[in-house]
């Protein structure tokens, strides 16, 4: 079940006029950076979402309530890199993940955007969701205090693995925020079974976008 009363926001159009010709790059401002974003065509997660949108500029509006500072926070689905280029930005350690032939533009956006700022370095590392979780990232040696997700339930033939993947890194004391346009029957199911299993805030509505920003958390044994 969900707790919580949201707060109704609209996604800001956080643009800035473009200053280079090229159709596939977007300008964001977020926490007084100005970011580069390359987008492509080819790939579901080389575009910039409306989640991720939504999520970086909660993050920027809430740094006192989630405090990213020298946090160990891992995004998974991170496509395009603007939120993990956000969170590097607020200070955190970053790991950044996606599927190998995402990972190529994502590494290009968030070391642009990222190399000449006094911050922890950024990794980016390739992740299936659901598949080789334990020898990838053994419990042993990573743990992680956030981890964030945005418009990652899209592709409905993934959601199993997904949800076993948030379930796997999210460990007692660690953070979930998950944004996420919803669309479909399936979309709905996806976010009861994540209540099921989780301890569950909606923390924000974007209703002209249908966006919702969800915070989860394990439950105590």
């Amino acid at each position: 079940s969900l707790t919580g009363s949201p707060v109704t926001l609209k996604i800001l159009q956080n643009w800035v006029p473009r200053v280079s010709h090229y159709f596939d790059k977007e300008h964001y401002t977020y926490v007084g950076h100005q970011i580069v974003i390359q987008e492509s065509i080819e790939h579901f997660g080389a575009v910039v979402w409306p989640g991720a949108l939504a999520l970086s500029q909660y993050l920027e509006a809430n740094q006192e309530q989630f405090n990213l500072k020298d946090k160990k926070v891992l995004e998974i689905g991170a496509g395009t890199g603007l939120l993990s280029i956000v969170a590097c930005i607020l200070g955190a350690h970053v790991t950044a993940t996606d599927l190998p032939e995402v990972l190529e533009n994502l590494s290009y956006n968030i070391s642009r955007n990222t190399q000449n700022l006094n911050m922890h370095k950024p990794e980016v590392r390739k992740l299936v969701w659901g598949e080789g979780l334990n020898e990838d990232f053994p419990v042993s040696t990573y743990h992680y205090d956030f981890i964030l997700a945005t418009d990652v339930v899209y592709h409905h033939g993934a959601l199993d693995p997904l949800l076993a993947t948030m379930v796997y890194f999210c460990k007692p004391g660690t953070v979930l925020l998950w944004a996420n346009k919803f669309r479909f029957s399936t979309d709905y199911e996806f976010l009861e079974k994540v209540c099921n299993i989780f301890n569950t805030t909606i923390l924000a509505e974007f209703p002209e976008s249908n966006v919702k920003l969800l915070k989860a958390t394990a439950r105590k044994n």
